[in-house]
This record gives C-alpha cells, sequence and structure tokens, in this order.
C-alpha cells in the first residue's frame, strides 16, 4: 500500500486535507491521526472490515477492544446506553483524555469491541482530530498507531516507522501533549471501576463519582485466559524488542546498582536528568527530573523506543510512584517490563 504522508498543524488551514483524509475513512480505509494522548490508527467505528484491518495493520488480537473516537460526548446516545454519571464525566472532562466503556447499540459492530456487549467511546481534544471526526460524519474506532505491542507513538516518525504501507493516509499533526493513552473507566450505575490510568487521575474521577474502584489489572497481571475489558490490559504491553527491569530502591543505592551494571552489562538506562552527570552517557536516555511526572509520562514512549534502538541487551528504568499521575505511568511501565521489578537493597 502507498501511504500518503501530510502535515496539518492548523484544520482551517488545511481542510482540504481533512476532508481526503474523511472521505478515505467513509470508504473503508485507515487513516492515522494525531490527539493529545498519543497518535491514532483510525477507521470507521461502524464498518466491520474496517475494524478488521485496523486489528491486521497493527497485528493486533481481535479480543482488544478498539476506542471510538466521538466529535461530541453527545454523539455517545448513537452507539451507547448512556446514564447520568456518564454526563457528569463528560461535563467534567470532555473533550479531552478520558474513555468511558458503556453497553452498546447493535449498531456498533462486536469486531470493534473485542467481542463485548460494551462499547469504549472518548471525544478527543485535539483539533485535528476533532476535525476529522467531525468531517466524517462518523466514529473513528482508533486504537493507538504503532505495531501490537510496541510503545505507543507521540509523533508521526514513530507511527511511519511501524506503519508506513500498511495505512492509506499518515497524518502529521506534531507531538502529542500528553503522551499517555486514555483514561478508561467503566460505568455502573453510581460507581466508576478505573480499567486503565491516564491523565484524568483516580483523583479526579473521585470528585464526580460517588465510587471509584481500581481494577486489579491496572497494577497487576491479567490472568491466565482473560479477556481484556480495555485496551493495554494485556501482560505485556508498550514493549521495546530488550528486556525492560524497573529498579526499586533508595536514589544512592540504585545509582550505585546502575554505575556497576554499565561496567558489565550493554545496558541502555532511562534516567532522570539529576543522574546524567554521574552516570557514563554510553545508551543513557533521560526522562526528565525525577519529581516532574508529566515530564517523564509524555516522554515514556519516545524514551522507550529510543532505547530500543540502541544495541543494548537490557533497560533498566525507575519505578514509579501509584499516586496521582504516577499511576498511569506506572501502570504502562509495568507492562513494557512484563511486570519484572528488582529491588536493589
Amino acid at each position: 500500500m502507498n501511504t500518503k504522508i501530510v502535515t496539518v498543524h492548523d484544520p482551517a488551514q488545511e481542510l482540504s486535507t481533512l476532508k481526503e483524509a474523511a472521505e478515505i475513512l467513509r470508504t473503508g480505509g485507515l487513516v492515522v491521526f494525531p490527539t493529545e494522548t498519543v497518535y491514532g490508527l483510525g477507521g470507521n467505528g461502524l464498518d466491520a472490515d474496517a475494524a478488521k484491518k485496523i486489528y491486521a495493520a497493527k497485528g493486533r488480537p481481535s479480543d482488544n477492544p478498539l476506542i471510538l473516537h466521538l466529535a461530541t460526548p453527545e454523539d455517545a446516545e448513537k452507539y451507547a446506553y448512556t446514564s447520568e454519571l456518564y454526563y457528569r464525566l463528560a461535563r467534567a472532562f470532555m473533550p479531552g483524555p478520558l474513555t468511558v466503556v458503556l453497553p452498546k447499540r447493535e449498531i456498533v459492530p462486536t469486531s470493534a469491541t473485542g467481542g463485548l456487549e460494551t462499547v469504549a467511546l472518548r471525544c478527543p481534544s485535539h483539533p485535528v482530530a476533532h476535525k476529522l471526526i467531525e468531517l466524517a460524519g462518523l466514529p473513528i474506532a482508533a486504537p493507538s498507531a504503532n505495531i501490537s505491542g510496541k510503545p505507543s507513538p507521540t509523533c508521526a516518525e514513530h507511527v511511519r516507522e511501524d506503519l508506513s504501507g500498511k495505512v492509506d493516509m499518515i497524518i502529521d499533526g506534531g507531538e502529542c501533549d500528553i503522551g499517555l493513552e486514555s483514561t478508561i473507566v467503566s460505568v455502573s450505575g453510581n460507581s466508576l471501576t478505573l480499567l486503565r490510568p491516564g491523565g484524568i487521575t483516580y483523583d479526579a474521577l473521585c470528585m464526580v463519582a460517588e465510587h471509584v474502584t481500581v481494577a486489579d489489572a491496572v497494577l497487576h497481571k491479567l490472568a491466565e485466559n482473560e479477556r481484556p475489558l480495555s485496551p493495554g490490559m494485556k501482560y505485556r504491553h508498550y514493549a521495546p524488542k530488550a528486556p525492560v527491569v524497573l529498579l526499586k530502591g533508595e536514589d544512592a543505592r540504585v545509582l550505585s546498582f546502575l554505575l556497576k551494571e554499565q561496567k558489565t552489562k550493554n545496558c541502555a538506562i532511562l534516567c532522570y536528568d539529576e543522574e546524567l552527570a554521574h552516570l557514563k552517557q554510553n545508551n543513557l536516555i533521560s526522562v526528565g527530573k525525577k519529581d516532574d511526572i508529566a515530564a517523564q509520562a509524555k516522554c515514556l514512549f519516545r524514551a522507550l523506543r529510543e532505547a530500543d534502538a540502541t544495541d543494548a541487551e537490557i533497560i533498566y528504568a525507575h519505578l514509579p510512584p501509584t499516586d496521582g499521575l504516577g499511576l498511569a505511568l506506572y501502570n504502562r511501565m509495568i507492562r513494557a517490563a512484563a511486570h519484572t521489578i528488582r529491588e536493589i537493597d
């Protein structure tokens, strides 16, 4: 397939390009587009064949649900059975990095929901994504635009590495603002279950819902043969080729361990800015200051891809905290590491 690559930063100035992309979607093709979280691999969310094309392009298991991207929160009425709590969430967080799982209507094919009778819905705030959905006049089913299991793409260069020749068009809209995929919650009455943490934190959700439960798969391995209820729940995800090991312990002890490892192993290290001057510069990748979780989240997938581009046989990184936005970072990193954590005493 010949993939057309275009650049769109201002939808008003590049309207004809977005109209072309919308027509590709309406006729069953695939378009990669930027969102505020990561780049999405989009197809017609009401077309079962388009969903199959998405899975094929990604090499993604068909039991892993897709997210339907909407132009407005109210569009959810066409595709799902909403509730009062859904609209409270919409008023608080939409458009934005929140995905809500609701019982689906028949119009949504099960090929787009991983065989589930629920559908994941989101209204992105990125102006290019929003205008594309509006012009297409349909919900865009879109997982992250990467080969399944690899780190999600936060810029068009990463998309080209994975999907050039597998999609009809890639829209380059620059670097994504958040860098981690959306928060996913399921709604039951007045309660929420947090299925995947993201830019909308647990504490923020608690300000809207009476009860918020964190799904066990957020922090732990998905049970054998357990069907994922949302994207990102698979055991090993977001992972580079080399094994990732997360280090837990006091900063000084971890730094000492890393210095020793650099002398004896061909390793890459995702380190804090404060550690740069103390480590050998070979295969050293900074993820920002220790206390700047937002910066670490934004650059995580880029850093994992940079580590993947080295000849390192093992990748070391710090184990993040689990409070606030740290929970989202922790969730992505334990999957990238296949839950491999080493305590440094």
